[in-house]
């Protein structure tokens, strides 16, 4: 049965120490091969915490297969807006304001790990984090902007 080790890295910044290191070398595959690779597979996500997962697919031969999740939402969210964190009160302060391109970019990038059917409902659970980040869409609350989408009012 094939070993695997899950784990939450700093994109492009993995290392042999813990979390990864600990749990990869009792299972003695080339640690420092690992980490090279995973750190080229997660440089696109750099300053993002991304779900990485290492399966040992042949313990005898020593081969592994690396899986890079996407980040979580909010963090899509704040990289693409240049912003470091939400406003931690979003009634009385506004953290960024998303266009409805950004919306879709993340969306995009996100739509295999949602719920979601199609884009728009996508760009509409996107848009929910955004309620909880306090980033505004198209300058609108985002459970506005919610509503527009629903009612035809806001394209997307």
């Amino acid at each position: 049965m094939p070993q695997s080790v899950s784990s939450m890295v700093e994109g492009g910044k993995a290392s042999s120490g813990p979390p990864l290191g600990p749990a990869l070398g009792p299972l003695g595959l080339n640690l420092a091969q690992i980490i090279k690779d995973i750190n080229e597979k997660t440089k696109a996500f750099a300053g993002m915490q991304v779900p990485v997962t290492v399966t040992v697919t042949d313990a005898a031969k020593k081969t592994y297969e690396i899986k890079v999740g996407t980040p979580p939402t909010s963090a899509l969210i704040k990289k693409e807006l240049g912003i470091e964190s939400g406003s931690g009160n979003r009634k009385e302060k506004i953290a960024g304001n998303a266009t409805l391109e950004q919306i879709k970019k993340i969306a995009e990038a996100k739509i295999d790990n949602m719920q979601a059917k199609d884009l728009k409902g996508a760009m509409l659970e996107v848009i929910g984090t955004c309620v909880s980040l306090g980033v505004t869409v198209e300058g609108k609350d985002p459970v506005e902007a919610q509503r527009l989408i629903k009612s035809g009012s806001m394209a997307v």
